[in-house]
């Protein structure tokens, strides 16, 4: 009377080996889509550090500096400020003394700058009422 046999649970084994099985690939493809998602959107950065990408600094009297970077496949940096409209010619002779006209452009000064074809430099300046300058800089490497 005594002796009573236990059922064996084997099934609850199998159950768990199965969602184990199953859920770490799934869990693995959620978090890929997740990150690939999240791949190349802007995202704010130190101008300081924005700047040594794109080989340069930033003027002295540069004001309301912007910086953002996204990656990818390729490193991608932009940057906006503004700053006194008679430093512009100086700033970008000093700062990419390599850098040439572009083709096209449609700002009021625009400089395009290379380094071993595998960073690119783009300068594009609008001038703005009241002796300021409206400078965006992007960058990337390939």
């Amino acid at each position: 009377m005594g002796d009573t046999k236990k059922k064996s649970r084997w099934w609850i084994w199998l159950a768990v080996g199965l969602v184990a099985l199953c859920g770490l690939p799934v869990a693995v493809l959620v978090w890929g889509a997740y990150s690939f998602s999240e791949a190349g959107k802007p995202q704010p950065v130190d101008c300081a550090e924005a700047m040594t990408f794109a080989h340069g600094r930033l003027p002295a009297d540069a004001e309301d500096a912007r910086c953002a970077e996204a990656h990818w496949q390729d490193s991608y940096v932009t940057v906006d400020f503004r700053m006194p409209r008679a430093g512009v010619a100086d700033w970008l002779r000093t700062t990419y003394p390599t850098g040439r006209r572009p083709v096209s452009c449609d700002g009021d000064l625009c400089l395009d700058a290379d380094y071993d074809q595998a960073l690119y430099v783009n300068v594009k300046v609008v001038y703005e009422d009241g002796g300021t300058a409206l400078v965006h800089l992007s960058s990337f490497n390939v």
